[in-house]
């Protein structure tokens, strides 16, 4: 996700919510001091050495009855990720059942997270063996607050980190109570939360006891929480912003071309870390498809209630890089004007005759902006995919299955989608590339990230050989 201005604790001591829908007041929280964060670290410190001694099962039957909670407080969570950050209840709600899903899943995980045999002399013992790292900060953010936190937060628990956990300044009130259910199941230590901005982040990130850091978010903030973590050897996993591609071939339907890009476009008002933010269509089918995309976006936006951006300040981030992208030459076919009334709501919106330098195009604007560039064929369409610093995601829609090989060969990014913008089987798990970070932040190998591995040789005593 892209950067906005954030709340520096080191000027104020709360932070005020207002709802992005209708700008009324959600509530106010107190940001924690350093010497409260550095207080909350050494209790996860102290605490840790017993956790982990509890070993796997009963780690996850713990984590099996933090899932039990999360569903009773369902609505609950749902209504204050509304209040908070704007997201529909329906998307509320199904972020839920999927940390919930999430956490069953590690607590099932967890225990069978087996070391390996290691062949070796006939008489001695070689294995492997994984180790929890100690304290893991974990710093989330607010477009999925709930999946995104319970994830990582539920592979650290399952492989004996205790955790000290930073959500999103933008969702405080959500993330204390997210912090509240899964303390209350928990042995005391083991898990707590600290509410603040970019100061209290850069407090936890830097403290020496921390040696694991789990982060997803903007590049920038992930870049600072790298060195700051790596400074004193903490193991540093990331997924951070992406600028993600779409193609579209020639010899799709367009209409179906033009419903993917809405979805992968204004799904969640583009905020989503795998939203399309860039579109390279086929000079062939490029007329129906633009007319269609524009039509798809008109039906978003004449929507009963459609959903806000998160707040004010990221709406006028996302304004200024379209508003930028027209004054270089973009054409705004639909959307890109900043709508009267309260809240922050913004338009779906269509640019066409963009191309690279444009901000809407080198950026992520992480809003529901379709930036269409037409390409003469394929092979440019792949090359204008192909550049840029991110690596997250790309989209390829095609019939072609030589293009199709092509793509996966050539697209340098952690996931390769063809044919559908948001899906995937359970458990895959990839690796971001560039400026979108580094390491596995879901999935089984997840917990690989969350262990330290020793290998283990045993010989007998005295050197007794036969």
């Amino acid at each position: 996700m892209p950067d906005v201005t954030t709340i520096d604790t080191d000027i104020v001591s709360t932070i005020t919510i207002q709802n992005p829908a209708d700008g009324s007041t959600v509530g106010e929280v107190d940001c924690d001091t350093p010497s409260a964060v550095e207080a909350a670290v050494a209790e996860a410190a102290a605490a840790q050495a017993d956790w982990e001694a509890l070993g796997a099962e009963e780690r996850a039957r713990l984590l099996c009855l933090i899932a039990d909670a999360l569903a009773e407080a369902a609505d609950e969570l749902a209504e204050l990720n509304r209040q908070e950050t704007g997201k529909t209840l329906e998307d509320s709600h199904g972020g839920i059942e999927a940390a919930i899903g999430t956490v069953r899943q590690y607590a099932e995980l967890g225990p069978v997270h087996r070391g390996h045999s290691l062949r070796g002399d006939r008489l001695a013992a070689d294995y492997t063996r994984h180790r929890a790292h100690g304290v893991a900060a974990i710093i989330t953010p607010w477009n999925d607050p709930v999946a995104i936190a319970m994830g990582l937060i539920s592979a650290a628990l399952i492989s004996g980190n205790t955790v000290v956990h930073k959500p999103s300044e933008r969702c405080p009130h959500l993330g204390l109570r997210l912090g509240q259910i899964c303390e209350e199941v928990l042995p005391d230590g083991v898990m707590s939360t600290v509410s603040g901005g970019q100061s209290v982040g850069r407090v936890l990130v830097g403290n020496e006891e921390v040696s694991l850091c789990a982060h997803v978010g903007s590049s920038s903030a992930g870049l600072d929480i790298h060195l700051r973590g790596a400074a004193h050897g903490a193991h540093v996993i990331r997924e951070n912003g992406g600028n993600d591609p779409l193609i579209v071939d020639s010899g799709v339907d367009p209409q179906w071309a033009a419903q993917q890009a809405a979805l992968g476009s204004f799904a969640n008002a583009g905020q989503i870390c795998t939203s399309v933010e860039r579109i390279f269509v086929h000079r062939d089918i490029s007329e129906d498809f633009v007319s269609a995309l524009v039509a798809e976006a008109e039906r978003v936006n004449g929507e009963h209630a459609p959903q806000p951006l998160v707040d004010r300040n990221h709406r006028r981030t996302v304004h200024s890089l379209v508003s930028e992208s027209v004054n270089a030459g973009a054409q705004a076919l639909t959307g890109g004007q900043v709508p009267d009334g309260p809240g922050a709501h913004y338009p779906a919106t269509v640019l066409l005759g963009c191309r690279p330098g444009m901000p809407v195009i080198d950026q992520e604007v992480f809003g529901p902006v379709a930036p269409v560039c037409i390409a003469e064929d394929f092979e440019e369409a792949l090359g204008l995919a192909r550049s840029g610093s991110f690596g997250l995601a790309a989209t390829v829609l095609t019939s072609d299955m030589g293009h199709t090989l092509d793509a996966v060969d050539r697209l340098r990014v952690g996931t390769v989608k063809i044919n559908e913008v948001f899906g995937g089987a359970p458990g895959g798990s990839a690796e971001p590339r560039g400026e979108s970070g580094s390491g596995f932040g879901f999935g089984p190998e997840l917990l690989d990230e969350m262990s330290t591995t020793s290998v283990v040789h045993i010989a007998p005593a005295g050197g007794q050989r036969r």
